[in-house]
């Protein structure tokens, strides 16, 4: 407990709590310095102590938030100065250090993904039920108002039993993106290309509306970029109630798009370019088709406005609604074991792809984890042509 006054939360000047939870950071370049820039702006966290393997780098921010900085993340997790982490370095990193935090007692905030391996993910989950602990993934796109404004059109029944499912995410990564770290887009450092790095994020969106799907039938490529990770990826799936879904990944195209359709039985959404688009019919699909009599009829449909909430979003809203979790038992945004979902979809897209073959969702725990050791074994030496540690603009804020 300790009072501080007031300070800027969110965009806001508001009155603070008292209560605070004591953060480190651990993986301080790219998205983990913009980690601790968020920090300040949240009224229940303080930033205690940050570590990156660098020590110029764990030098550098720990003086620039006059902190502890450390270099191996075990000795930070000893301290004594951390009641939460958030793990913000390399994929393959995620469920270790999370699980060393579990087993010191101190709640974590993972970054995306929360596992390179569907057997790691269970890993981590298992080490999580064991205790009596927080645990978050950083999937802010749930906080964004047309995205819940969707979900609850799910909810409410408005698009009744779903027919058809799709999402595109096409962007853009240049040579240089992939040149600036020797551990990105290598199966040894990053475990994969665009659908493990720049993808959770509408994976988890896409599970999260539609559900998992029950197989999987998916392939890889890699088209314009030299490295030995796929740089486009697509799938088609199969669900349970018998709907189909069609999904393209990429950073192959300008300009970029991000795009989910979901089409039912009483109505149509489409999320695309930052808006929700909300069509219902006026007599049900099923229904139209056992009753009408003429030739070329077909259901009206009309474009219904959708209220939605105008709420502060992104990375701060789910730390911050993380440590009123800790602190008060609220809800937060996303558990960390709903990250699972968006590596049974990598996984299961890779693995379709490598192998030739459709996959069944969950997918094969020990089949994956042959293929990423055969992937791991023919990855090749890379080396750093320019380091760059800066975080994507389009994530940078709060």
């Amino acid at each position: 407990m300790r009072p501080i006054g007031r300070r800027r939360a969110l965009g806001l000047w508001e009155e603070l709590p008292v209560d605070k939870v004591r953060c480190g950071v651990i993986g301080t370049g790219g998205m983990g310095s913009g980690h601790c820039r968020m920090i300040q702006d949240i009224p229940e966290v303080e930033l205690t102590a940050v570590c990156d393997i660098d020590p110029e780098v764990s030098k550098s921010v720990a003086a620039q938030y006059e902190v502890p900085g450390f270099t191996d993340h075990l000795k930070l997790l000893d301290s004594g100065l951390v009641d939460m982490v958030i793990i913000a370095t390399p994929h393959y990193f995620h469920p270790p250090i999370a699980i060393d935090a579990f087993e010191r007692g101190i709640h974590v905030m993972s970054e995306k993904p929360l596992a390179v391996t569907v057997s790691a993910a269970d890993a981590v989950i298992a080490a999580w039920k064991k205790t009596n602990l927080k645990f978050g993934i950083m999937y802010q796109m749930r906080t964004e108002g047309r995205n819940i404004a969707a979900r609850k059109l799910i909810d409410e029944g408005r698009l009744g039993e779903i027919y058809r499912t799709s999402m595109v995410m096409g962007w853009y990564r240049s040579q240089a993106y992939y040149e600036s770290g020797g551990w990105r887009a290598t199966w040894t450092g990053e475990g994969g290309g665009v659908l493990i790095n720049q993808s959770p994020h509408m994976l988890d969106l896409y599970t999260w509306l539609c559900g998992l799907p029950s197989k999987i039938t998916g392939g890889v490529a890699t088209r314009i970029h030299d490295i030995e990770v796929e740089d486009e990826a697509y799938a088609v799936l199969e669900y349970p109630n018998g709907a189909h879904g069609y999904l393209h990944a990429s950073v192959t195209e300008a300009p970029g798009v991000d795009r989910i359709e979901i089409c039912g039985d009483r109505g149509k959404l489409l999320l695309e370019d930052g808006k929700l688009r909300f069509w219902e019919l006026e007599t049900p699909i099923k229904e139209f088709t056992r009753t009408c009599t003429e030739m070329w009829a077909s259901p009206k449909a009309h474009e219904v406005p959708v209220e939605v909430p105008q709420e502060p979003s992104g990375h701060g809203v789910v730390t911050r609604k993380f440590a009123r979790s800790i602190l008060y038992d609220e809800p937060m945004v996303v558990c960390g074991a709903d990250g699972l979902n968006a590596v049974e979809m990598i996984d299961g897209i890779i693995l379709s792809g490598k192998r030739g073959k459709p996959v069944s969702v969950p997918v094969d725990r020990a089949e994956y984890d042959a293929l990423i050791l055969e992937l791991k074994a023919s990855s090749r030496a890379k080396t750093t042509v320019r380091e760059q540690r800066i975080t994507d603009p389009k994530f940078a804020q709060p």
